[in-house]
């Protein structure tokens, strides 16, 4: 549905949808808990397709693609392996180890497995899990590996609708709360009710999770929905077009293709709820049109996250999760990608060379080339963040990359420092690969820079000063917070959490040490369910994930119930100074003039 798609066409659709609606057909747990199967369903069946949309849109690297929205194809896959020797290497017999079903290839090639904090340079991932319990013989002891069979790494989509499936007979259910002395004896609850039809409009920066998350809260709180994805992101938004509807309940569920005059038309119309995400421009032009219709928001927009890096931490570790936080999320084109570094003037230059080193043990000396890297969305995007960099007063400021590939849309990942707080880098969200370090004479002091700015998404800190961490969460406002790391907070998808948790490796008694590839251990805030994702001020309103979403597309109904006894004659008139007196005991919430009324008072007495 896109072509042709105009006001009337619009209206047509969310008349009918708000038919559907009023039947009642999305209420039921039943109904709620088919849709979120079949989104899973889908997402398992077209991996490959999504991920090669993903490509065509944004030229994603597959790993990336693996990490953010979907699984990726089954030739690309990642090994767990845990060393229980405490010799900190994993055993290999011949280059491999004979598990109870298949084997754990070891890539090195030097007949062992380095652990812990060493890493393992390799193009092989596995995909899926198993724990395979195995007693090596002596000298080697107990090892468990947990390699690369049977257990499907589950994706941020797909877990978010498994999430949704495991809680939504509990989130649907009513919530008993206290009742207050005035309304005794009564009973109180809160109950969801779905708004109705709501409106989902999507970015084209993560084109496949940005736009199946929110229809997962949306379905899960019972609503029905019109999707429109993004239009810049084409091979998605068309993968969603062709094959959403041969999943989801068509009645309830639609997708809308296009770009403005198709959004726009959509806009015209009553909805009961609008969740957009995109930039603060466009979310301005969606809050004016729901305005007209007194229509509820979730706007999810971006702005200029900062990073602050304190001179007692370990610098190549902070290096690796700046590097992989913003370069290795869609080339910084996310809404939390950091945008700049505040740092010492005395610590920026270790910090500088410590990025570099980073960046070119990641993407080599020529990241033009590297399949790491996604490239610039389109034309625009890249012109847009070509003229940032090629400001007078900025220019000079660049002390790595910088090189630019127009023909294939890539600017290397570039690192600029000190940048004139007047330039145009400094004023609006870079969402790109280029990445400005701001230095002041005392950290402390980077509180006043952010706070001079609009409320940023995402802000982080980097370091091992206990009483600057309380401080910075207690004086800085943002969406969100991550001390020590950057995007990347949680270490598994609940799913893996539950198997490989150490309340359960540490039953076996063993001394384990963890290999891994260091991309994977860490996923995005959106794997974490029990966290609220979303912005304050310019950066957003509202938020979602887990049961957030749930909430987000969820009217809380309050019902108070009461009987036909208790009756309190003095709430009736003639109203008299004893009744008031009465009264006023009653709402201090003393019992004893409630009692008096239902002894003194058992029928309509005069007073």
């Amino acid at each position: 549905m896109g072509k042709g798609f105009d006001g009337a066409r619009a209206a047509e659709v969310a008349a009918e949808l708000r038919e559907t609606f009023r039947s009642g057909r999305t209420r039921s747990l039943h109904w709620r808990a088919a849709q979120l199967k079949a989104l899973a369903r889908m997402i398992d069946e077209n991996e490959a397709d999504i991920a090669a949309a993903l490509y065509h849109d944004l030229a994603k690297p597959p790993t990336e693609s693996f990490l953010h929205e979907v699984p990726d194809a089954p030739s690309l896959k990642i090994l767990f392996a845990l060393d229980f020797t405490g010799k900190g290497s994993m055993p290999v017999c011949s280059k491999e180890i004979e598990t109870l079903d298949e084997t754990a290839e070891d890539f090195t090639g030097k007949g062992s497995m380095p652990v812990g904090s060493k890493e393992i340079e390799t193009s092989y991932f596995y995909y899926n899990f198993s724990i395979i319990r195995k007693i090596v013989p002596e000298p080697f002891g107990v090892v468990l590996v947990i390699s690369a069979w049977n257990f499907p790494f589950i994706s941020l989509a797909k877990e978010a609708c498994l999430f949704a499936l495991k809680k939504l007979k509990r989130w649907m259910k009513p919530r008993k709360v206290p009742t207050s002395i005035t309304t005794f004896p009564s009973s109180a609850k809160i109950v969801p009710e779905p708004f109705g039809v709501v409106l989902v409009i999507s970015a084209w920066n993560f084109p496949f999770l940005l736009s199946i998350d929110p229809v997962i809260g949306a379905i899960a709180a019972g609503n029905t929905v019109v999707l429109k994805p993004s239009e810049v992101a084409t091979a998605t938004s068309s993968f969603l077009a062709k094959n959403l509807p041969q999943y989801v309940d068509n009645s309830c569920i639609r997708v809308v293709e296009g770009s403005i005059p198709e959004a726009s038309a959509l806009l015209e119309q009553k909805w009961d709820k609008i969740f957009y995400t995109g930039s603060a421009r466009v979310g301005r032009i969606v809050m004016a049109a729901a305005v007209k219709h007194l229509t509820p928001l979730v706007l999810e927009l971006g702005g200029k996250c900062p990073v602050l890096v304190d001179s007692n931490v370990d610098i190549k570790v902070v290096a690796k999760r700046i590097v992989v936080g913003k370069w290795g999320c869609n080339s910084g084109q996310a809404c939390i990608a950091p945008d700049y570094i505040i740092t010492t003037k005395a610590f920026a230059p270790k910090l500088v060379d410590a990025l570099k080193i980073t960046l070119e043990k990641f993407y080599g000396k020529n990241p033009l080339g590297s399949t790491d890297l996604s490239r610039i969305v389109n034309s625009s995007h890249f012109t847009r963040l070509k003229n940032l960099l090629d400001e007078e007063k900025v220019s000079g400021t660049i002390v790595h990359g910088g090189q630019e590939d127009e023909k294939h849309l890539k600017i290397a990942p570039t690192l600029l420092l000190d940048v004139p707080s007047d330039a145009s880098i400094m004023k609006e969200e870079i969402f790109g690969p280029l990445l400005p370090i701001i230095t002041v004479d005392d950290l402390e002091h980077s509180f006043d820079v952010i706070n001079s700015k609009p409320k940023p998404l995402a802000a982080y800190l980097f370091t091992k000063d206990h009483k600057l961490e309380k401080k910075f969460v207690k004086t800085v406002s943002a969406g969100g917070m991550l001390i020590n790391d950057a995007i990347l907070q949680v270490t598994f998808p609940s799913k893996i959490a539950e198997v490989t948790s150490l309340e359960y490796l540490l039953q076996f008694k063993f001394c384990a040490s963890i290999c891994m590839c260091e991309s994977l251990i860490l996923g995005t805030q959106f794997t974490n369910p029990h966290l609220p994702f979303g912005g304050v001020g310019e950066s957003g309103m509202g938020s979602y994930h887990g049961r957030f979403s749930f909430d987000a597309f969820s009217h809380k109904k309050a019902v108070l119930s009461r009987g036909f006894s208790g009756e309190i004659p003095m709430r009736y008139p003639p109203y008299t100074p004893l009744k008031q007196k009465v009264l006023r005991g009653l709402i201090a919430g003393n019992i004893l003039p409630l009692l008096h009324a239902l002894v003194v008072w058992p029928g309509h007495q005069k007073v």
